[in-house]
């Protein structure tokens, strides 16, 4: 997995390519939590180069989901598409959290 942030304003976005497993899903936690600390309260996730998640990765959006709400934060997700978008839709993360077809269109929702 590879993970590139770019900052928009006070947007943190956050490109995540590959797999995200058991393997990889701490890498996320341990990028997002850094951010974290460091101020950033604001993020958009984009999927578009993720091509597989699994229940390891879904608990990471969950604890940084968790660690931002905390500090009165968000997170917003981009091109969540093919087998990824699949298991949001069933594990109900599609409800969850803000999901949005560009970067550009979750971008525009920060706030």
């Amino acid at each position: 997995m590879e993970i590139i942030s770019r900052m928009e304003k006070d947007t943190a976005v956050v490109t995540v390519t590959g797999r995200m497993d058991a393997i990889s899903a701490p890498q996320y936690q341990d990028k997002l939590n850094e951010m974290i600390t460091a101020g950033t309260i604001a993020f958009v996730v984009d999927f578009d180069g993720l091509d597989y998640i699994s229940s390891a990765g879904l608990r990471g959006i969950l604890a940084t989901a968790k660690a931002l709400k905390i500090k009165g934060g968000q997170v917003r997700f981009a091109n969540v598409r093919g087998t990824v978008k699949e298991v949001f839709e069933m594990s109900g993360f599609g409800s969850i959290f803000q999901v949005h077809e560009s970067v550009a269109a979750a971008l525009a929702k920060i706030g």
